[in-house]
């Protein structure tokens, strides 16, 4: 289930529509040993209960194999628990959640996650402010819930106190929200501003903060960041110009990278030549790590084999990332870090001065340190032949 509707839908929304879409050109190349994948997405418009709802109709009346790709922290604990995915072996693959709770194999047995946690996040840009904004006085805007929280104990964990917080209710941001949110933050005298939530509330928190004439450096998390979203939701070039963001994978705008370039083929052949932007290039990268998944599992795949798949061979998938995967038998979370990037007057995200340097944590007492990951090279024709 994805939000594909309500608050939280911007951006979003385009994960299901590109994951499909890669599917598709699999399906067209011989499919998973020659099965055709078919993808079914329901509209939870990330409201918890409605979640729940929807993936009930997926288990029950789609009689679906495995669940993939779902999004949301409130939203996926309320399906993990109250679907029982656990308990039923129903496989939960690569979801598009950071919450650190996830990686818990003992909690959620069958429920991988495709994001670092947002603990890991949250050291990583704490070292980034200690190495780039020290002696800045910092605020913070943060969904007050697991999503939210993870990140305060990420920061915590690192050392980094904030001046100003500002939580807000999920679902809660909007034109009469987001201008206290300014103003608190405004007169706190915060230099530096981490914006951890939805893009929805990046982008109301950017604009609003453009029309007051405050103008900290932002840095966006990884989820909320999207420029494409951003500009469509009304953040002005010159406000979102020389921002800070960070990402697990690839700049979508970066066609020298042989995994955006296939996708972005990939997106004009069957996703209708979208604007191609951080959510497709997410949905079309968990789509490949799913086909790796059930290669993995074996020509005649069960629930069974394919989590077992998961923990034993997921972490030798490849894809765009420029950090590496962590399922074992005792981890359940995916990549593990980030790169950081700012934006230039397009919109794109581009390396810093220094160039793509990857940042790499765990969720807990771990150090940061630069990563010396190296990308496998993408297969022929970006069609997975793992086994």
């Amino acid at each position: 289930t994805l939000p594909l509707t309500g608050s939280a839908s911007p951006g979003y929304n385009k994960l299901g529509d590109a994951m499909k879409a890669y599917f598709n050109y699999v399906n067209d190349n011989g499919g998973v040993y020659g099965r055709k994948i078919t993808l079914v997405i329901k509209n939870d418009e990330y409201l918890p209960n409605l979640a729940v709802a929807k993936t009930n109709e997926l288990i029950l009346k789609d009689k679906v194999f495995a669940l993939v790709g779902a999004l949301g922290t409130a939203n996926h604990q309320a399906v993990a628990n109250a679907v029982g995915l656990g308990r039923r072996g129903i496989p939960d693959l690569f979801i598009n959640t950071g919450f650190s709770g996830f990686a818990n194999p003992k909690q959620y047995p069958t429920t991988f996650t495709v994001l670092p946690s947002y603990a890991m996040e949250a050291k990583i840009m704490a070292q980034f402010i200690k190495e780039n904004y020290a002696g800045k006085k910092l605020g913070l805007i943060y969904q007050d819930d697991e999503f939210g929280s993870d990140a305060l104990k990420g920061f915590a964990q690192a050392g980094i106190k904030f001046d100003v917080t500002v939580p807000y209710a999920s679902g809660s941001q909007s034109q009469t929200t987001a201008p206290t949110w300014i103003s608190k933050l405004s007169a706190g005298g915060a230099e530096v501003v981490v914006m951890f939530g939805v893009t929805s509330a990046s982008g109301l928190a950017l604009a609003t903060a453009g029309a007051l004439k405050y103008t900290p450096k932002w840095i966006l998390g990884s989820v909320g960041g999207d420029a494409t979203t951003l500009r469509a939701l009304g953040v002005p070039p010159a406000v979102l110009t020389g921002q800070i963001g960070l990402s697990p994978v690839p700049s979508p705008a970066d066609t020298t990278d042989e995994y955006v370039k296939l996708f972005q083929e990939v997106n004009a052949k069957y996703n209708n030549n979208v604007a191609f932007d951080n959510n497709v290039l997410a949905g079309m990268n968990t789509a490949m790590l799913t086909v790796q998944a059930l290669r993995a599992a074996g020509k005649n795949p069960t629930r069974k084999s394919l989590i077992a798949a998961m923990k034993t061979k997921g972490s030798t998938f490849v894809s765009s990332a420029l950090v590496p995967l962590n399922y074992s038998a005792t981890s359940n979370v995916g990549f593990n870090g980030y790169w950081f990037g700012q934006y230039d007057s397009t919109g794109v995200m581009k390396p810093l001065a220094t160039g793509v340097v990857a940042y790499t944590t765990d969720s807990g007492t771990g150090p940061v340190v630069k990563s010396t990951f190296k990308r496998p090279a993408m297969p022929a024709k970006g069609l997975p032949t793992n086994s």
